[in-house]
């Protein structure tokens, strides 16, 4: 296990568990498969949490709260009272605080994700008409109305900002199209792209959570089985990355990385990083 934290030639295992105070963590893939943990998981968080680190969950998926996934990793025996958890939808809601203060906002996304909007104070608009600021999440509710609404303050020329731009969403069989696919619908019908992104790989929610952990980047690791979210996340952040080989990503990838999406070290799987702690 030791070795294949060598896969790339980059930081060992150990001295990036060394170094690391505050461990970001991927969830499907990363710290559990459907509804199965990855291994001993719950005894490696554990561990993490006796050593003094801090554990974060982070997620691109905005169309749940970040109470029903600490509710869902509670069921798992993964999550404790000491974890935190960070949704894309959550780094959005900072953002329109920091860059549009008591603008009115027209979002398209779930119940569960306009909830944490009305909680945090943003306004949100019925329609397009009274609406400053277009919003676009991961909507398992969408509508064809939603589309036209959103389409029209695209093409007005309207803020436009996107909580993630994953293509597809995890999920048994085939995968259900993400906001990444409606982004793609909406370019084609408005000519546009987000003007700003806020989830993995960007930077939005890294300068967040960096404010709210208090910690210098170095200090942070994201743990994720996505190179080209998780690990790209980290990079452009200036995090240290460890990519686990217990998800999407298979060891004779590895090599083949583009620059930006090589991982700081590689393991099978979190799990190994218990005897470094």
């Amino acid at each position: 296990m030791q070795g294949r934290a060598f896969v790339c030639g980059g930081e060992p295992l150990a001295a990036l568990v060394r170094r690391t105070e505050v461990f970001l963590l991927d969830m499907d893939g990363t710290v559990y498969v459907g509804d199965q943990p990855i291994g001993a998981m719950a005894e490696t968080l554990a561990s993490i949490r006796a050593s003094g680190r801090r554990i974060v969950y982070c997620t691109n998926n905005s169309s749940r709260s970040a109470q029903s996934y600490a509710q869902k990793l509670r069921a798992l025996g993964l999550f404790d009272a000491r974890d935190a958890v960070f949704t894309s939808g959550m780094a959005a809601i900072a953002l329109l605080k920091e860059r549009f203060a008591g603008a009115r906002v027209y979002l398209v996304g779930t119940e569960a994700l306009k909830a944490e909007f009305s909680a945090a104070g943003i306004p949100l608009a019925v329609s397009d008409a009274d609406a400053d600021v277009a919003v676009l999440g991961y909507d398992t509710t969408l509508t064809y109305e939603k589309l036209v609404c959103i389409n029209r303050m695209l093409v007005c020329g309207k803020p436009y900002i996107a909580t993630h731009a994953d293509n597809v969403c995890p999920a048994a069989g085939v995968f259900p199209p993400d906001a990444g696919s409606f982004i793609r619908l909406l370019q084609c019908s408005s000519g546009r792209e987000p003007d700003v992104i806020c989830g993995k790989p960007h930077t939005v929610m890294g300068r967040c959570l960096t404010r709210l952990l208090g910690v210098p980047a170095e200090r942070v690791a994201m743990v994720g089985d996505r190179p080209y979210t998780d690990i790209r996340f980290g990079n452009n952040n200036g995090f240290r990355t460890l990519l686990v080989l217990s998800g999407e990503t298979k060891a004779e990838q590895v090599p083949l990385l583009p620059a930006g999406d090589r991982p700081s070290a590689v393991a099978d799987s979190l799990n190994d990083a218990v005897p470094f702690l």
